[in-house]
């Protein structure tokens, strides 16, 4: 069974960009009205992580996309983003942190 978080890096305009979300959400689109959301591989895709290895990178990191109840709720736990900034999509948590 792969671990339970999935990790990808990415550089966008001179920044490291982590995003983190858990492995089962990987491929699915999520509607909301005229919303839609898609967790794709390219984007969430990456080396597959357990819980302690996701908690170092996010703390490590200056701009975190989250997906899913166990990414987002290792960031709420640890006090790392704010439980009023979560928005869901079918049921489905999200959360960016960004560290100034």
């Amino acid at each position: 069974m792969d671990a339970p978080f999935s990790v990808h890096s990415i550089s966008w305009k001179n920044a490291s960009i982590v995003n983190v979300c858990d492995t089962e959400l990987i491929g699915r689109t999520l509607v909301d009205g005229k919303l839609k959301m898609h967790i794709s591989k390219d984007f969430f895709g990456g080396a597959f992580v357990e819980e302690e290895e996701a908690l170092k990178i996010i703390k490590e990191s200056a701009m975190i996309s989250l997906a899913g109840v166990r990414s987002v709720g290792i960031a709420l736990a640890h006090k790392l983003g704010s439980p009023q900034a979560v928005r869901e999509i079918e049921g489905v948590p999200f959360l960016m942190i960004y560290k100034f």
